[in-house]
């Protein structure tokens, strides 16, 4: 029994010794819908992004591959909204945001894994260093779609407080860091480099020292993340009311899976 253990606490050491030395890469085989990363251009008053995905899915694994490129004026941003997604288990959730325009368009940024084929997500996977961290951009049609229609998720979308110098400089600041991984790749980290980690680091980045997110179980496991980021004074909504009464409210399941194609980033906010 001695000798299994030294045996298995060699086993696991080669294992963490492979883990830490592993480097981060962008040149692998990636999923197709993960393959191309998006840049950003900035400037003084507008910023451009390249390579917005804008898949129509059929199922889950099954899409027509679209990407377009799209330059925002900063003085058309008008509204940024915050979208949980749960996992159902735990408290795990997936969280993104969405930057609206007076013009109507949404784009959606969301922080995930990058796959490589035939990878699925494993929260324990996330934390020894085994996927890489990409930032989505993309039409809010693909990523809701993906998450209502074919993955059968519940989604929540929640308008955000915040002057519009706030916005502007929140999204200039993660169009920074999209760059920045581009060029530099980085592990994700189920832990401490996730979704709603790096959410919470560019906000931390744009506002004031009372403003601040320190690192919480909520950060970890977002489920009810949405309750914490009202406490927060984070999200523009009534909070009188109970989070069941705003849950309800800001679910847009039903309303993205019976939206078609036209005007749906106004149709799943008919409640507003």
């Amino acid at each position: 029994m001695k000798y299994l253990f030294i045996f298995l606490a060699i086993i696991i050491l080669v294992i963490l010794v492979i883990h830490v030395f592993k480097n981060p890469s962008n040149t692998r085989d990636w999923a197709e819908d993960q393959l191309l990363l998006p840049t950003a251009t900035i400037t003084d008053t507008s910023i451009s992004f390249k390579n917005i995905r804008d898949f129509s899915y059929s199922s889950e694994n099954e899409y027509e591959i679209r990407y377009y490129d799209k330059t925002f004026n900063f003085t058309d941003l008008t509204s940024v909204d915050y979208i949980v997604v749960p996992f159902g288990s735990i408290g795990g959730a997936h969280t993104f945001l969405s930057f609206g325009f007076n013009n109507e368009e949404y784009i959606a940024i969301s922080v995930e894994i990058r796959k490589e084929k035939e990878e699925t997500f494993s929260a324990i996977k996330g934390l020894l260093r085994n996927y890489e961290l990409m930032y989505v951009v993309a039409s809010e049609e693909d990523v809701i779609k993906l998450r209502t229609n074919h993955r059968n998720n519940d989604v929540y979308l929640y308008p955000t407080k915040g002057a519009q110098t706030t916005k502007i400089a929140l999204l200039k600041d993660i169009a920074k860091r999209i760059n920045e991984l581009h060029e530099t790749p980085e592990f994700y980290n189920t832990a401490l480099n996730n979704c709603t980690t790096n959410i919470a680091r560019h906000i931390n980045n744009v506002n004031g020292k009372e403003y601040q997110i320190p690192w919480n179980l909520n950060l970890l496991l977002p489920e009810h993340s949405d309750k914490y980021a009202i406490k927060k004074n984070f999200l523009d909504v009534d909070d009188t009311q109970p989070i069941e009464a705003l849950r309800e409210k800001y679910y847009i399941s039903n309303k993205a899976i019976a939206t078609s194609t036209l005007s749906f980033s106004q149709k799943i906010r008919v409640q507003y």
